[in-house]
């Protein structure tokens, strides 16, 4: 069975750091760019992280770019989310997602985790 599945999160204080994990099972993350989105309530789901499967490179919104850092080691099948400095506005429910290429869009993910609530509260 093809299956995402994230960790990680959690409460943390303004201007704390967290580590979100998306392990993959049933299948290997080599072959794909994989995303990391958020939701908050009554948003939209955003995209905050992109990883290419292609040449390693990483893509950000200005929202989180230079607070987050996506990476991945292929070996252990594994991609994570470094979330430092983090405001009451990136509460969320966490997401990653894979695709063949580097997308912000949502509709062109092929398989989606369940999430991980991380919440930025004092």
């Amino acid at each position: 069975q093809l299956q995402l599945v994230e960790s990680g999160g959690g409460l943390v204080q303004p201007g704390g750091s967290l580590k979100l994990s998306c392990a993959a099972s049933g299948f290997t993350l080599d072959y794909y760019a994989i995303s990391w989105f958020r939701q908050a309530p009554g948003k939209e789901r955003e995209g905050v992280s992109c990883i290419s499967n292609s040449d390693g490179a990483t893509y950000y919104p200005d929202s989180v770019k230079g607070r987050f850092t996506i990476s991945r080691d292929n070996a252990k099948n594994i991609v994570y989310l470094q979330m430092n400095s983090l405001k009451p506005e990136d509460t969320a429910v966490y997401y990653c997602a894979t695709s063949y290429g580097c997308t912000s869009q949502p509709e062109l993910m092929d398989y989606w985790g369940k999430g991980t609530l991380v919440t930025v509260s004092s």
